[in-house]
């Protein structure tokens, strides 16, 4: 299959954010990644070997080129929420995975040669870097990719594979740089110049298994989630009146709210059988309910 013909074939799909990167190596990304290091603007999340966050031939051998797909995950929501938004629906890793390995087998069907890897935020590739290259959208002051269509609340995976495919050509778009992220940014995260500590990070600091520092706490009290953090996408201008998502795992069976309730009363094994198919799930019940207390706190000094 063709360029045109794989593009058509997600599109039909509905996935209609789509666009091929190269295989690198991408030494402009690595003078960045470095520097990050250097600074210690890392969590410890990340993949350690810089290499293999550059050189997708690390990854497969045989890669030519890279598949690269947006997620659009967006939903008007009225009620009052305490989890991210990201969190609403199925876990976004096993979703991605399903629908692009479905994909790819059907790309094997018609050519058994066809040889690949999927990935969905597990990769040591940076997948909003390889988002930018295949022109799907452009960085945010806030880090995050922005996208037409469905501004920055979508989710990347991509397919590192043995088809020769010509890459397409980033956006001449840009941010606005209204510093709005900046200003809003309840961890004082964002430096306004593209740059951020991803340790001061409320998303980061609610999911941190290490003892929160006082600074920390005091960070979390800003915002009302116990689970993400959304203030730097819900006062950006890009994020306004954009599409929602049209995938169905995303848009139904939905949940916005983590009761206090239900939290304190059952253990984490439970937690983990109920909500083993949900992004907020992986950190466990604990890290969840230091959250809730943290929270619970800030309301009864006021």
């Amino acid at each position: 299959m063709n360029k045109e013909e794989i593009k058509e074939l997600f599109k039909n799909k509905g996935l209609d954010a789509i666009g091929i990167a190269s295989v690198g190596p991408y030494y402009e990304l690595k003078e960045i990644l470095e520097e990050k290091v250097n600074k210690g603007l890392v969590t410890g999340m990340e993949e350690p070997d810089i290499e293999k966050r550059i050189n997708p031939k690390l990854i497969m051998e045989d890669a030519a080129s890279i598949i690269v797909c947006a997620f659009p995950y967006h939903i008007e929501q009225e009620n009052e929420s305490n989890i991210s938004k990201y969190c609403y629906g199925l876990d976004y890793h096993l979703v991605i995975k399903e629908k692009l390995n479905n994909l790819c087998e059907e790309i094997k069907e018609v050519d058994e040669s066809f040889n690949y890897k999927i990935f969905a935020d597990n990769g040591p590739l940076v997948d909003r870097y390889l988002a930018y290259l295949a022109g799907i959208g452009y960085y945010g002051i806030n880090n995050n990719l922005i996208t037409d269509k469905y501004g920055s609340y979508v989710f990347i995976g991509y397919i590192v594979n043995n088809y020769d495919l010509e890459p397409d050509n980033p956006t001449s778009k840009t941010c606005i740089k209204c510093n709005k992220c900046v200003k809003y940014c309840p961890g004082n995260a964002l430096e306004g110049n593209y740059k951020m500590d991803p340790k001061k990070c409320v998303s980061f600091i609610t999911q941190k298994k290490e003892e929160l520092t006082s600074e920390e706490v005091e960070k979390m009290k800003k915002n009302k989630s116990i689970f993400g953090c959304d203030i730097c996408q819900q006062v950006c201008p890009h994020n306004k009146d954009i599409c929602e998502t049209n995938i169905k795992e995303f848009n139904t069976n939905l949940i916005t709210t983590l009761s206090e309730e239900e939290i304190n009363n059952i253990s984490n094994k439970e937690f983990k059988r109920r909500y083993k198919d949900r992004a907020f799930s992986w950190r466990g019940r604990n890290i969840i309910k230091r959250n809730i207390d943290i929270l619970k706190e800030k309301s009864m000094k006021r």
